[in-house]
């Protein structure tokens, strides 16, 4: 097995060496938001598509790679060592695997290979403005009108709804009993009559995130996924995907990141600052915050190699995946010293002629750092993630 897993990571690389360009490395490097740009992330899609690794957790049925979990994090861990952009999760990884699981043998038969393709790129309508982490309060209305839902009222931190073709989204068609029981969960076109988006920028002056406004907007009963007022257990299984994300390859990549940049910024000793004892300490402890989410990801592959699904394991991971990382970008920022403050928006955006000032990590430091402080809230916030391990694991 270990021979095996040799030659296909030799194999992997050497593919990345031979396929991912300069350009989509830039993109990666100077990524900040919380997605990259559809059009940069697309583009490395079109590629692994044609290779047929776009879908690796995907059953080889509906175009998935048919490795196995282990072949997954070797992937996952080489394209973050090669500098790889990462692809929008909202449709590979989040809406697909409800799609399968709840879908009708139509719905996946249509939605999954415009998926796969990029054909569609999805947007998730989840939170709204009285209903963030408790989503289920969700109050955008669905009335039912023969074969079509009425929608009316909004969505909003909708990432990426600017770019988005299509949507998932949790509505309310029903208020008697609990809250939970009301709610109904569709696949919707953007371009729907009665849909506008409006823009929210954030403070580190990017457009990831936007409202999302619904007035007599018509949606087919045929786009709904699973059955009616029963959408909450179908968001709750697209959840347990989202929340269980891959996050050691690319910590690891970011750690090591930052023992370069101590070992070649200048200390205000006159020595490289990996030479202060703090700046030693801080790098151990994020080593060791590495270390625990790796353990954690092996914990989840472990639920879904033995046919489950990642379980409540899965909010712990996300935990430390977003702490862990915030901490990375903390460490970042405090490396980049007075230069971290200067806006420097134009010369990190991709081709940019512009020249950055001060070291390299000072380009991405405050925007990232900013842009990563909502990796706590989205998803679920870590409050919330600790009430369902209480709950689920801890039985209080």
């Amino acid at each position: 097995m270990a021979g095996d897993l040799a030659a296909f990571r030799a194999e992997v690389r050497d593919w990345l060496a031979a396929n991912l360009t300069d350009e989509l490395r830039e993109v990666a490097a100077k990524s900040t938001s919380v997605f990259v740009d559809k059009p940069h992330t697309l583009k490395w899609q079109a590629i692994l598509h044609k290779k047929g690794w776009v879908a690796p957790t995907w059953p080889k049925e509906y175009g998935g790679t048919g490795w196995s979990e282990a072949e997954r994090h070797v992937f996952a861990s080489e394209c973050a060592l090669a500098g790889a952009p990462a692809l929008s999760p909202m449709g590979l990884r989040m809406v697909a695997p409800a799609i399968m699981h709840y879908g009708t043998a139509e719905q996946n038969a249509w939605y999954l290979p415009r998926i796969l393709s990029g054909e569609d790129y999805w947007c998730q309508g989840y939170s709204e403005p009285g209903a963030g982490s408790d989503l289920a309060s969700l109050s955008l209305r669905a009335e039912r009108d023969g074969d079509h839902y009425v929608l009316n009222g909004c969505k909003i931190w909708t990432t990426h709804a600017h770019f988005a073709n299509k949507m998932f989204c949790l509505v309310r068609t029903s208020r008697d009993g609990r809250p939970q029981q009301g709610i109904t969960f569709l696949l919707l076109d953007m371009d729907t009559p009665g849909i506008t988006v409006r823009p929210i920028p954030s403070i580190a002056d990017d457009h990831d995130f936007n409202q999302v406004f619904f007035e007599d907007a018509r949606v087919p009963v045929s786009g709904r996924l699973g059955e009616e007022d029963q959408g909450w257990s179908v968001a709750k299984y697209l959840l347990e995907f989202e929340r269980a994300g891959a996050f050691a390859a690319s910590l690891k990549v970011g750690l090591a990141r930052l023992v370069h940049h101590a070992s070649t910024l200048p200390s205000g000793a006159g020595g490289p600052l990996i030479t202060e004892p703090s700046v030693r300490r801080q790098l151990a402890l994020l080593a060791t915050q590495v270390t625990a989410v790796e353990a954690s990801e092996d914990v989840v592959l472990a639920h879904i190699m033995g046919g489950g699904n990642p379980g409540p394991a899965a909010s712990l991971l996300k935990i430390q995946g977003t702490e862990a990382e915030q901490a990375l970008q903390a460490c970042a920022l405090s490396m980049a010293g007075d230069y971290a403050a200067v806006n420097q928006f134009e010369a990190r955006q991709p081709g940019s002629p512009a020249s950055p000032l001060g070291p390299e990590i000072a380009l991405t430091a405050l925007p990232s750092y900013l842009n990563g402080r909502a990796a706590s809230i989205y998803g679920g916030s870590n409050e919330i993630q600790r009430n369902i391990i209480a709950k689920a694991v801890l039985g209080l």
